[in-house]
């Protein structure tokens, strides 16, 4: 199963495995990953489940839809590897992906 790693805004890490076809937000609400909200369940409508993608990843996931682009316009701090952890789908490619969560959502 591919790995995660979650980085909360104080360095902490939290490495866990999960089946193909699950989001990374599903991931660490399953795990109770401290940082990751998820006020809608993953309908890319609140952005409290926003991350910090690894670059080593972006190139990996698919680009945002319009939707997520919007959520991310409201977005502090966001940046060019600001993503919804709910648009994000675990597969093999981005097996030992690294998110880390905004100090915001601690």
């Amino acid at each position: 199963m591919p790995k995660i790693t979650y980085i909360e805004h104080n360095g902490k890490e939290h490495q866990i495995e999960m089946p193909l076809g699950f989001s990374i937000m599903e991931g660490a609400i399953k795990n109770s990953i401290p940082g990751i909200d998820a006020d809608c369940g993953g309908s890319c409508a609140c952005a409290t489940c926003h991350v910090y993608v690894d670059e080593k990843f972006l190139h990996k996931i698919p680009e945002a839809e319009e939707a997520e682009k919007d959520m991310l316009d409201f977005v502090q701090d966001a940046d060019k590897s600001s993503r919804l952890s709910c648009q994000i789908i675990i597969s093999n490619e981005i097996d030992g992906i690294r998110v880390r969560m905004p100090k915001k959502q601690s």
